[in-house]
């Protein structure tokens, strides 16, 4: 296996952990967490969990990008973020962008803090607004994927 066969595996894998734990977190856990708790438990239950999970993710965002950076450098396929056919180069940068944003820098320096005083003011629109916040991350990744795995194999999902 070459060192971009080996890299391609590893950015594969980390983005299955990464988004496949979002999907499950999206579609499984936040409506548990709404059918077994309270309006008032819901979201020191949800952050208590996620925050396992948040760890994982950073792991696997961060080595997602630095995999996804190598594999463009190593294949020198800068030129494909100035050709509309490969879209799905600019949608995986975005979203691995707005999950590092939200892992790296929101959540710890403030997110955290921001929702837990609005948990205890108004629970139920909080956790609502927490669902349709992982609902919207769950389908920008979707559709990255998606664009992304018909684009490698030469199919444009955009039409261009």
């Amino acid at each position: 296996m070459t060192d971009f066969g080996i890299a391609r595996a590893l950015h594969l894998v980390m983005v299955v952990l990464w988004i496949g734990g979002v999907g499950m977190v999206t579609t499984v856990l936040l409506p548990g967490i709404r059918r077994a708790y309270p309006p008032r438990e819901r979201f020191g239950a949800f952050h208590a969990i996620e925050a396992r999970f948040a760890r994982q993710a950073r792991w696997t965002t961060a080595l997602a990008g630095l995999s996804g950076l190598y594999m463009t450098w190593r294949i020198d396929a800068w030129d494909w973020f100035a050709s509309a056919p490969f879209w799905w180069m600019h949608a995986m940068v975005l979203t691995w962008l707005v999950f590092t944003v939200m892992l790296f820098i929101a959540e710890p320096f403030f997110l955290d803090r921001l929702l837990e005083r609005r948990a205890v003011r108004d629970p139920v629109a909080t956790y609502r607004l927490v669902e349709r916040l992982h609902w919207v991350l769950l389908t920008l990744s979707l559709i990255t994927v998606a664009g992304a795995a018909a684009g490698v194999a030469g199919i444009n999902l955009a039409g261009f």
